[in-house]
């Protein structure tokens, strides 16, 4: 098994501190690139890579486009989210997902872990992000 479980990288918590990504609206263009189970991706994850990206009908390297939620606090936590997004008329099986900022260098974000291969064949596969609060955002800083 290549994923082990999901992860904010190391890398994108140094770059926070250097100001390098920017999630206000009109900021930079976040993407999520959908992998299968032979992709080797973790904490130590610097940037995008081609290396076990998911190919498949409905499917283009690099994946789609994310919609971000402006970044926000809730008691003590601040947080940033995405909206749900989807392959339309997909045929693809994907383990997980990789989180990158396309404007600065497609540097990586985040890995998502899926828990096991999740497919659509013909159909559409939807990536759907958490409720976007202080509890369940998919970046949160407490």
């Amino acid at each position: 098994m290549a994923f082990s479980g999901s992860f904010m990288c190391t890398s994108f918590k140094q770059e926070l501190l250097t100001a390098t990504h920017n999630f206000s609206n009109g900021g930079h263009t976040f993407k999520l690139a959908l992998y299968s189970n032979s992709a080797t991706l973790d904490a130590t994850t610097t940037a995008y890579t081609t290396n076990g990206e998911v190919t498949g009908t409905g499917y283009s390297a690099q994946g789609n486009t994310l919609t971000n939620v402006n970044p926000t606090t809730g008691g003590t936590t601040a947080f940033t989210d995405f909206a749900d997004t989807s392959f339309l008329n997909a045929t693809i099986t994907a383990r997980g997902a990789l989180i990158y900022n396309a404007t600065q260098s497609n540097k990586a974000v985040a890995v998502l872990d899926f828990g096991s291969d999740k497919a659509a064949s013909a159909g559409t596969f939807s990536v759907i992000f958490p409720t976007p609060d202080a509890n369940n955002a998919i970046i949160r800083i407490a």
